[in-house]
């Protein structure tokens, strides 16, 4: 998810995102241990995912 899309989301769906992207990163780990990722980009993208999601639910929390 970019910075935008993440921004127009509530708390809620934010957190319900945050587990759902943290879980689909778990899973991508488990299978490229296993055998290698066809594009292990994903792992990137996905763990950015995460901590933008979690950046802007640390934002709101502090305002």
């Amino acid at each position: 998810m970019k910075q935008p899309e993440i921004k127009q989301l509530s708390i809620a769906e934010l957190q319900e995102k945050l587990g759902e992207t943290k879980k689909s990163y778990a899973d991508l780990k488990m299978a490229h241990a296993i055998s290698p990722l066809e594009n292990p980009i994903q792992l990137r993208n996905v763990r950015r995912s995460v901590a933008r999601i979690a950046t802007e639910l640390t934002k709101r929390e502090l305002q």
